[in-house]
This record gives C-alpha cells, structure tokens and sequence, in this order.
C-alpha cells in the first residue's frame, strides 16, 4: 500500500482516509449510488459534481487543504478490502477549521443507505472526534441537521453532542431554506489547552 493511500484512522471495522486523485471514480460510484438517498438533504452541488474530473479535482484540493490546515475530508472504507480499491462507505468532512482562541471546526457526515443501521457512522465518528480533540487539538465541534433527521439526531447524542439551538432559514437544500437543528461537542477537559 502506498503512502498516497494509507490510512488516517482505523476502527475496528473501518479505515478512514484521505482519497488520492485517482479514486475520483470510487467517489464518483458512492455518490451515484445514493444520489436520490443524499439529495433530500444535500445543499446544491456544482454542475458537473458527478463526474469523474469533478472529483479528481477535488481529492487533489482536498489533499491541498489538509496540507494548509483548512480542513479534513476523509472516507470511510471497509478494513477487511485493500484501501486501493475498497468501496466507500461514506465520508466525514471537518470543515471550516478555525485556529487562534477559537480552535473548532463543523462536521459533517454522510453514509451509504444500504450500511446504515450497523454502527458504522458512530464508530467512524467517535474516531474523528478522538482525532480532532488529540492531534489536531481542536476544542470544538459544531454539527448541523435537519429536524426530521432523527438518525443523525441520534448519532451525535450518542456521541455526547448537545443541541445548542436552532437555526431559522439555515441552509438552502433542494431549492428551499431549511432550518437546522445546532449541536456541538467540546474537548473533554483532558484535551482541552489551558
């Protein structure tokens, strides 16, 4: 396995990594597969998001960003599957990181239909959230969702995220402003800087 294609995190069950350019089509094959699955909650995508020079683009600038510590977008592969040609599963973005007396980031999230129910966002998950509160010393974490969205509601109370609000008119999804239920998680007082 080539250092292009290691893995950032592994899980019991999971590896969470950084896709080269060369993936463009693994990416292009999760997201076709769950258009109609993803749509409904997906704000607008750029025209040619599914296509295969959309996504070789963007894995080299999502290399790009980590690299100038902007933001984390990984993908979650099964571990049992060479890395190099595994299906994907699904992806966690941390977006939006913010340094100075700040030190947070939003996350995002999205997996398979046909893996939900399994477990597998909330492990992949609680590995992130270990990851951004250890190494990259982060404080905290912000995650949006829909209010029908029950599933990823659970998800993050099972992770310890506590709803801080509720924002009107929050996110153009499908043409329509949604509001968004507002959550975050904090360092624990352990990983936390002083």
């Amino acid at each position: 396995m080539s250092s292009e294609t290691s893995p950032l995190l592994t899980t019991e069950r999971l590896h969470l990594a950084l896709l080269p350019p060369d993936a463009a089509w693994r990416v292009l094959a999760y997201h076709e597969a769950n258009r109609e699955h993803f749509d409904p909650v997906s704000p607008t995508r750029p025209a040619n998001f599914f296509s295969v020079t959309y996504w070789r683009t963007r894995l080299a600038q999502d290399r790009e960003d980590f690299r100038h510590d902007l933001s984390l977008r990984l993908f979650i592969l099964p571990h049992t599957e060479s890395i190099n040609s595994a299906p994907i599963l699904g992806n966690i973005s941390l977006t939006n990181i913010r340094r100075g007396p700040v030190q947070a980031a939003d996350l995002g999230y999205a997996l398979d239909q046909h893996h939900e129910g399994r477990g597998l966002m909330t492990e992949a998950l609680r590995a992130i959230c270990d990851y951004a509160f250890g190494p990259l010393g982060l404080h905290r974490l912000q995650a949006n969702h829909l209010p029908e969205n029950l599933k990823s509601a659970a998800v993050l109370r099972r992770l310890g995220f506590v709803v801080e609000g509720y924002a009107r008119d929050f996110l153009l999804i499908d043409g329509r402003w949604r509001d968004h239920v507002l959550t975050a998680l904090i360092a624990p007082p352990s990983r936390s800087p002083r």
